[in-house]
């Protein structure tokens, strides 16, 4: 189960005070490509899963994940979550035939998805979008990562946190933000739930 809190900031000011403001805690920045995946039947989103290919850095790397049963309340997130590496060579030509399975024949994930959802199921592209993440490494030992995401409709900020112990990073968070005067509110959506939708919802 993956936990994180979820902060949406109001827009590109406020992104970049905060960027600004942790700029001592940086520990690196990562250019993502994130892709998803549906069967031609919607048997993946019909039972509420997401199958995600991220690369990494011009395709310096390339994590594939499952996630299922998420839930976004108050700023907290909770999704069960299996990640995997792939091949980014491989994966990339699957993204422009996903019907050529054997190109990632070899991935655990993947045989979960058709083990799971249907061994004749057809996959299909469904797009994605580019996020600009900024990690760093914060206060108590929590990592925060900052993000920039670019859709075709617009781009969005928003701030994350994975934690075991959401409620006391998600109140550390909150009272950084506010004694530093940046504007946020709590994270209503995921970006995949934005990237579907084509407009933002919150």
């Amino acid at each position: 189960m993956e936990v994180e809190v979820k902060l949406r900031l109001l827009g590109s000011t406020a992104h970049q005070h905060l960027s600004d403001l942790l700029s001592t805690y940086h520990l690196r920045t990562h250019l993502q490509d994130n892709v998803f995946f549906d069967g031609s039947r919607s048997e993946l989103s019909s039972r509420f899963a997401i199958l995600r290919l991220r690369f990494y850095d011009d395709d310096a790397r390339c994590v594939a994940s499952l996630k299922a049963k998420a839930r976004l309340s108050s700023g907290i997130s909770r999704v069960e979550e299996d990640e995997e590496d792939l091949d980014p060579v491989a994966a990339r030509s699957f993204i422009s035939d996903p019907s050529k399975r054997k190109l990632l024949d070899s991935s655990r994930i993947m045989k979960r998805v058709y083990h799971e959802f249907g061994s004749e199921m057809v996959l299909v592209c469904l797009g994605g979008f580019r996020n600009v993440r900024a990690v760093y490494g914060w206060r108590e030992g929590l990592v925060l990562e900052l993000d920039e995401t670019h859709y075709d409709f617009g781009t969005c900020y928003e701030i994350e946190c994975e934690t075991n112990e959401p409620e006391k990073a998600k109140e550390l968070l909150e009272r950084f933000l506010t004694e530093n005067d940046v504007q946020y509110k709590y994270s209503e959506n995921s970006k995949f739930a934005v990237f579907r939708a084509g407009k933002f919802l919150d």
